[in-house]
């Protein structure tokens, strides 16, 4: 069989579309798993990124903790969490949320750092506080590369989400997981063409999150 005959056969199986197995449930769990660190992520990369880009300060801070961070296999770390602190959906998270913040706290520092300086210095020039600046000017020009960091790292959770079933949990990656065990490749395949449409999903979200949010005249630029 080749693979559009398995996702044609996975699909097509009604007994893939019911119970705590079906497909709707472990789609569910999976954008559960996904949008839980996305969240995560974004509470500590944003304000991060926010404060460092509009400073100046704890840029080179930021290039080598991104770096490292990057630089961390997420099952390597995976396993360390199952190790030190057992299993769980906390295990998971911890790989999740590590891949997820470099894109949005270095792509968010970038964003703010590169808005034209002429309307910040005029802000400032009206008396506007600091606060006001950062939200009422920088924001606005750079959310199109501030949306670009977390579409990034949602991309790369839905991806890496998976290994939640590594730790008995659920999610798409138990079709991957149980169906290697199984040698059920019909069931392997499906698994990950559900993972691929997913995160196709989460960057036409994205783009209609950016249509809506951004303003035309920055679109534009």
């Amino acid at each position: 069989m080749n693979v559009l005959s398995f996702v044609q056969a996975f699909f097509s199986d009604s007994a893939h579309w019911q119970g705590y197995d079906g497909i709707p449930s472990r789609l569910l769990e999976h954008v559960q798993y996904s949008l839980l660190a996305l969240a995560i992520a974004a509470a500590i990369g944003l304000p991060v990124g926010l404060l460092t880009g509009h400073t100046g300060r704890g840029g080179n801070a930021i290039a080598v903790v991104a770096n490292a961070a990057r630089a961390l296999p997420s099952f390597g770390l995976l396993v360390l969490a199952v190790l030190l602190i057992g299993f769980g959906l906390l295990p998971v998270m911890i790989p999740l949320v590590v891949l997820a913040v470099p894109p949005v706290l270095v792509t968010t520092y970038e964003a703010v750092r590169a808005v034209d300086p002429a309307p910040v210095d005029a802000a400032r020039g009206m008396g506007m506080r600091e606060s006001r600046v950062l939200f009422r000017v920088e924001v606005p020009v750079a959310l199109p590369l501030i949306l670009s960091g977390l579409r990034t790292a949602a991309l790369q959770i839905v991806s890496t989400a998976t290994i939640a079933a590594y730790v008995s949990l659920g999610g798409l990656g138990r079709y991957i997981i149980d169906g290697l065990y199984q040698r059920n490749y019909e069931k392997v395949v499906g698994g990950a063409t559900l993972v691929a449409v997913l995160s196709l999903i989460t960057l036409v979200l994205f783009w209609g999150v950016g249509r809506l949010v951004v303003s035309p005249g920055v679109r534009r630029r």
